[in-house]
């Protein structure tokens, strides 16, 4: 982050924040707040962050093999469950692959949810009847899970000390993940969530941004979104006309049209741009 600091005469202090002004606008490699402290006075280009939940602030794959786990563990009455025999990895390719279909549009996220159990059951040779108890102990279980990201509760607390508004941005059922981020301590830190489910539209449709900005009476350019998906956090927010930084806290590739996103690896990190 860039800080000026313009001790004297109020002149002095102008002059500063007229050249860093220029600086900002001849540089695009940092899409995010700029701001000039003197003793006080204190600006900040953003007024609020919209952040992702899953592998932003939750861990997705710890808390998706402690769902799972209880979700065949239901299901023992049937036939017996050992952790080691291999189901997990099969189940999370399975909605991974559905997850990423949804991403290019070719499902919504309510038809995943209903697709990747019953592709799953259907794989493992179990009855069809075993779809329903088994997609509803997941879900019970998955309202639990909540494994923090490392940083994830300092780093909003940071920014909500800051000043910042929070929104939580997600792709999912509403009340699950309110339940996820309550079970998680962070929940008190968001003033909203702006959950797929109750937004009416996926990440990255454009409407499911508007939404949200809707509900919390800001302009695109006052907003910076915050994600882990290339795809549903960063194009999708860019495409509604909102900044955004990209979480590629698995180190992804990154291709030359990407090139020009402001990255993190670590969720402190943000601190040094906002």
């Amino acid at each position: 982050m860039h800080t000026f600091c313009c001790a004297g005469s109020s002149s002095a202090r102008l002059e500063c924040l007229l050249w860093e002004q220029e600086v900002v606008s001849s540089n695009l490699a940092y899409p995010t707040k700029w701001c000039v402290k003197t003793t006080r006075h204190f600006f900040m280009k953003y007024k609020a962050i919209f952040i992702d939940i899953d592998d932003t602030l939750l861990d997705y794959i710890p808390c998706c093999r402690a769902a799972f786990e209880a979700a065949m563990e239901s299901l023992t009455a049937q036939r017996s469950y050992s952790p080691q025999d291999g189901l997990f990895q099969l189940f999370f390719e399975i909605s991974g692959r559905l997850f990423s279909e949804a991403k290019r549009g070719l499902h919504t996220i309510a038809e995943v949810m209903e697709l990747y159990p019953a592709e799953f059951i259907a794989t493992i040779g179990y009855p069809p009847s075993a779809v329903d108890p088994f997609k509803h102990a997941f879900r019970a279980a998955w309202g639990t899970t909540h494994t923090l990201v490392p940083e994830a509760k300092e780093t909003l607390e940071a920014l909500k000390n800051k000043g910042y508004r929070l929104f939580a941005a997600s792709n999912s059922f509403g009340h699950l993940q309110r339940s996820r981020l309550q079970h998680a301590g962070i929940l008190h830190l968001f003033e909203d969530t702006y959950i797929s489910m109750d937004i009416g539209y996926d990440k990255p449709d454009v409407r499911f941004y508007q939404e949200a900005l809707r509900r919390c009476g800001l302009q695109p350019s006052e907003v910076i979104m915050v994600g882990d998906s290339m795809t549903t956090d960063i194009l999708g927010a860019q495409a509604a006309g909102i900044d955004a930084i990209y979480f590629n806290r698995r180190n992804e590739p990154i291709t030359n049209n990407q090139s020009h996103i402001t990255i993190i690896t670590t969720l402190d990190q943000l601190l040094q741009y906002l």
